[in-house]
């Protein structure tokens, strides 16, 4: 059963078609990876599915088009973005940026169980949780990005570019968490430049070339696909 299905989406920056018609289907609890060179429109696609950018086409989300919806209004259906650069809030806390991905919610008791949770699967922002997230490195950002979006409880997580500008251990502990969520059943779209990841983590992939979805199936096919190991592995 699909959670997230796009229909013939496309999104325009003026004259520019950067997205043109494209079909993408996210399965409830599926982690789908979404491949492609800068500029293809990866990011592009999940500003339209937040509704920060307008597209047309249907964005049909658990059985509800929510194209045109405004982004508060699809973030309280349970999608939660990790957007590229991590957006933290540099002048707060670790902790007062976790409590603000928990802001829609009431119920204290389990985001103090959340916050806990969070900070089992990193616990480098547990020791560091009264610093100021603008004095962290870019990894621990990322860490924050992330665990501040799981404090949303998200029925679909997107994430743009995870690996980005990180030191490779970093990006080694930042996909193994990836991976425990997916465990976890969380249902997840990746947008990834470093395709070998995106595809080792992922169930099925899409690939994106110049707004258009060129090839898609299992990641495990397409990480042997000859195409995709020369334009994107680089072999």
């Amino acid at each position: 059963m699909s959670l997230l299905a796009l229909e013939k989406v496309e999104v325009h920056y003026g004259g520019i078609r950067a997205v043109k018609g494209i079909d993408l289907v996210v399965g409830q609890g599926e982690l789908v990876c979404l491949i492609g060179a800068n500029g293809a429109g990866k990011t592009t696609t999940l500003r339209a599915i937040t509704g920060l950018a307008h597209a047309g086409g249907r964005i049909v989300y658990d059985g509800e088009d929510i194209a045109g919806a405004k982004p508060h209004e699809i973030a309280r259906k349970g999608i939660a973005l990790v957007p590229e650069g991590r957006g933290v809030f540099p002048q707060l806390t670790i902790e007062e940026n976790l409590a603000m991905g928990a802001y829609t919610r009431g119920d204290r008791a389990a985001v103090a169980g959340d916050v806990e949770r969070v900070f089992t699967l990193f616990p480098r922002l547990k020791e560091r949780m009264r610093q100021t997230a603008g004095t962290m490195s870019g990894g621990e950002q990322q860490m924050l990005a992330i665990g501040r979006a799981l404090m949303s409880r998200p029925r679909l997580l997107l994430l743009d570019e995870p690996s980005m500008g990180l030191a490779p251990i970093m990006v080694d502990r930042i996909f193994e968490v990836i991976r425990q969520i997916a465990g976890e059943g969380v249902t997840m779209l990746l947008v990834e430049q470093n395709a070998r990841l995106a595809l080792e983590a992922s169930r099925r992939a899409y690939v994106l070339e110049s707004g258009l979805v060129t090839l898609s199936g299992e990641a495990s096919a397409l990480l042997h696909d000859p195409q995709v190991r020369q334009a994107y592995l680089g072999e």
